[in-house]
């Protein structure tokens, strides 16, 4: 525009103007992709003071069904040593059986944490978790919407958990619960960067005794009062290198980051996945925007997080935000777009719902057949029709095949 307009017009401040001028236009805003550096600085939680005070928790599902009938590994981490416990669950077991688990498990071996910071899993937020903690003395620190990274320690564990669970299974075969103790223990004894030693000699002030060192605990084993400064000694090591790595960690991730602040009040478009609820052969999920709103900030939570006044047809989303997930809106306040024809989940997924199979068809790849159907999707901006795969649909939508 302003290569266009500089051509026959100018006067003071023409370039900013214009680019004020476009700024301004909401459908842009929704639409155009962000090519800046994520908004917001990197904030890491408190160092942990003592052993199993603070923990991390977060679940591994749609694993291979054992014999066991486990298909899901619950991971619980200790912040301070990085020690973990991996315990092997069914996705169905409802959260009076985990919190069962977890007391016999975690609480009967380490005590009761002070506080223990996970996502926003529908059994992290159920009411029985959420009162059970706080009758334990125990604080919750739940993600904000739809950054589950709080904090990357428990996703960086399960990402080490998940490759030693497939070379497991490659090498040994078998189910994977049947490994699962022996992870557990390569894991604990495993040198950490962070904190310059191995969980298990963080946790226990020695290493452990196994086939690769074979330290002998007997009377050259320093006891009494001597045990206990020793135990405290290690302690503020731990707590001195893991503040060397966050900060080395925060240095690197800052210069990645820009700075942003926003102010109560002001309005701010809320990014949003364009990817639908079932996988698509077609194009069109791909054309919806890519920012809803403008919506309202009510509070600031922290320094990096904002609560928005969110509409009720969005009542199903937690409405706190990290600061990336905003941008802010120079439109017209007057100028709202109603969310009529958008429909969105809680995990920020637009939801379209498919009304008939209008044909099927048989997609012939090189050493397989796949099965596919021709579906009418409900949508306000018109008739859509994608190609899908049956079993899917079968398996998501089954009243559309009852007929």
């Amino acid at each position: 525009m302003y290569q266009d307009l500089r051509q026959l017009y100018w006067w003071p401040g023409m370039k900013k103007d214009i680019a004020l001028y476009v700024a301004k236009c909401l459908t842009c805003s929704k639409v155009k992709a962000e090519h800046q550096r994520p908004s917001g600085f990197l904030e890491q939680p408190e160092i942990p003071v003592w052993k199993w005070e603070n923990l991390a928790m977060d679940f591994i599902t749609k694993l291979p069904r054992t014999s066991s009938g486990y298909d899901s590994i619950w991971v619980i981490n200790d912040r301070l040593t990085k020690s973990a416990h991996f315990l092997p669950i069914r996705e169905d077991f409802k959260v009076e059986k985990l919190a069962r688990i977890y007391i016999d498990e975690i609480v009967s071996r380490h005590g009761v944490p002070l506080n223990i910071i996970s996502d926003r899993d529908a059994r992290f937020t159920s009411r029985f978790w959420q009162s059970l903690q706080p009758a334990l003395g125990t604080r919750l620190d739940l993600s904000t919407a739809y950054h589950p990274q709080t904090d990357g320690q428990t996703e960086r564990t399960i990402q080490t958990l998940e490759d030693m669970l497939r070379a497991c299974v490659i090498d040994f075969g078998g189910n994977w619960d049947s490994h699962l103790s022996l992870i557990e223990f390569s894991y604990n004894n495993s040198y950490h960067t962070s904190i310059n030693m191995a969980p298990f000699e963080a946790l226990y002030g020695r290493k452990c005794r196994s086939p690769i060192c074979w330290n002998e605990i007997g009377e050259a084993q320093i006891t009494g009062p001597e045990l206990i400064q020793e135990t405290s000694d290690k302690i503020i090591q731990i707590r001195d290198n893991i503040r060397v790595a966050r900060s080395r960690q925060k240095s690197y991730a800052d210069k990645r980051r820009k700075p942003l602040e926003f102010q109560v009040g002001d309005l701010v478009l809320l990014k949003v996945s364009p990817w639908k609820g079932v996988i698509r052969f077609g194009k069109k999920g791909k054309l919806s925007p890519r920012y809803v709103g403008p919506f309202k900030i009510l509070e600031r939570i922290g320094k990096v997080a904002y609560k928005l006044e969110l509409p009720p047809s969005l009542g199903n989303v937690h409405p706190t935000f990290h600061i990336s997930n905003l941008k802010k809106c120079l439109a017209d306040e007057n100028l709202h777009i109603p969310l009529d024809d958008v429909r969105i989940d809680e995990t920020m997924h637009f939801v379209e719902k498919p009304v008939e199979i209008m044909d099927r068809e048989v997609k012939q790849l090189k050493r397989s057949r796949i099965p596919i159907v021709k579906v009418r999707w409900e949508s306000k901006r018109g008739p859509e029709f994608t190609w899908e795969r049956e079993d899917q649909m079968k398996l998501k939508y089954p009243h559309l095949f009852a007929i």
